[in-house]
C-alpha cells in the first residue's frame, strides 16, 4: 500500500489563463510531491477584446464554506495557503475556519490587485488581512505594493523600505514575513526578497532573468513555501528552497500571448 501523501489546501481564486491563482498553486504542490486541494474564492477571466482586462467573478460565500468543509472536516491538511480574498466577509470566514480546525502552517499571500494593475480589488480588505488573518499565519508573503499598504508606509522602492515594512508587519502580529521585491526594485541587478522572523533579517538574492515572464510568480513562491512546510521543513529553509524553485520556474518562463507569460513549474527538474 502506498503511504498517505502530504496534503495542502489553497483558498484562492481561479485564473482562467492558467498561470496564477489556484492553477499555479496546484502545479507547485504537485511538483513538490504534495497532494493539493482547493477552495475557490473567485474566478478571474482575462478579456482578450479589452487589452487582457482582468474581470473578477466572486464565488458565493456559502459555496466557499462548503468547499472548506469538504477539505477540513472531511480530509485534513498539513498546510494551507490563502490567495485572493476579496471581501472582509470572506476573510472572516477563513479566519473562523482556520481557528476552528487549528490549521497548521498557514501561508498568507495577501493578494490585493491582479498583476498589471495598481488598484486594490477591495481597499477595505487590507485592514482585515493585517488585523485578523495575518496573526494566524506562519508566513505572510506580500509584494512591494501589498507590503506598502499593509505596513502603512506607502510605496516601496528600496531594500531598506522592504526591511522596514517587514519589521512593521512583524510588530503588527506576523510571525514570519517575506517581502517580495523580485525584479521591481529600480537600479538593481538582482532579484531581491527580504525575510524576517522578528529577530533576524535576511536578504535573498538571485540574478535577474532578462526578458522573463512572471505571471503567477507570487502565487508560485507562496505555494512552494506551503508545500515545504507541509513536508515538515523549518520556516527559513522552506522559504529559501521556495526561492530556488521560483527562480528556476522564472528562468524557463515563456510567452503565452501578446499580453502575458507564465512560469514553467516543472523547470527545476528538467535538464
Amino acid at each position: 500500500m502506498n503511504p498517505t501523501p502530504f496534503k495542502a489546501l489553497t483558498i484562492a481564486g481561479s485564473d482562467a489563463s492558467g498561470g496564477a491563482g489556484l492553477q499555479a498553486d496546484i502545479k507547485t504542490f504537485q511538483e513538490h510531491g504534495v497532494y493539493g486541494m482547493v477552495a475557490i474564492t473567485c474566478i478571474v477571466a482575462q478579456n482578450p477584446t479589452a487589452d487582457w482586462r482582468h474581470d473578477v467573478y466572486p464565488i458565493e460565500i456559502d459555496t466557499v464554506k462548503a468547499q472548506l468543509a469538504t477539505v477540513l472536516d472531511g480530509i485534513g491538511v498539513h498546510a494551507a495557503k490563502t490567495g485572493m480574498l476579496a471581501t472582509r466577509e470572506l476573510i472572516q470566514l477563513v479566519v473562523e475556519t482556520i481557528k476552528k480546525h487549528n490549521v497548521p502552517n498557514l501561508v498568507v499571500d495577501p493578494v490585493m490587485a491582479c498583476k498589471g494593475t495598481s488598484t486594490p480589488l477591495n481597499p477595505e480588505v487590507a485592514d482585515a488581512l493585517r488585523d485578523e488573518l495575518m496573526p494566524l499565519s506562519t508566513v505572510i508573503t506580500p509584494n512591494l505594493y501589498e507590503a506598502g499598504i499593509m505596513s502603512g508606509i506607502g510605496p516601496i522602492s528600496t531594500v531598506e523600505g522592504m526591511e522596514e515594512a517587514a519589521r512593521l508587519l512583524c510588530k503588527a502580529g506576523a510571525r514570519n514575513v517575506i517581502v517580495k521585491g523580485g525584479s521591481k526594485l529600480p537600479g538593481t541587478t538582482k532579484a531581491i526578497d527580504v525575510m524576517y522572523d522578528g529577530h533576524v533579517m535576511t536578504r535573498l538574492e538571485s540574478d535577474l532573468v532578462p526578458n522573463a515572464y512572471t505571471h503567477g510568480a507570487g502565487c508560485t513562491i507562496s505555494a512552494a513555501i506551503t508545500a515545504n512546510l507541509a513536508k515538515g521543513m523549518p520556516v527559513g529553509v522552506a522559504i529559501q528552497e521556495a526561492k530556488i524553485f521560483e527562480t528556476a520556474a522564472i528562468r524557463a518562463s515563456f510567452p503565452l500571448n501578446q499580453w502575458v507569460g507564465p512560469l514553467r513549474h516543472d523547470a527545476w527538474r528538467l535538464k
